[in-house]
């Protein structure tokens, strides 16, 4: 599996082992950032997915707008004709 982003492995562990961290526990450590990177970025199928769920949403409000702006229309009228 291809690393979804540019992060340098050999710079961590470089820097991890520089600062006490065994050669091991710095590899154990970037080999599960890379993980946790690839693990939690959005595909393009994500985006999708969540595009066609706004536009069900858009949908969804304009319905619910319209009908309140009739209603709301409808009890003017009511009203004025009252008065």
């Amino acid at each position: 599996m291809s690393e979804a982003i540019a992060f340098d492995t050999h710079r961590f562990v470089k820097r991890l082992t520089d600062n006490g961290f065994t050669e091991r526990q710095a590899e154990t450590l970037a080999d599960e950032h890379v993980a946790l990177l690839n693990a939690n970025l959005a595909t393009k199928a994500d985006l999708a997915a969540v595009r066609t769920d706004l536009a069900a949403v858009k949908a969804d409000l304009l319905k619910w707008l319209i009908g309140a702006l009739i209603a709301q229309g409808g009890l003017i009228v009511a009203l004025v004709k009252l008065l």
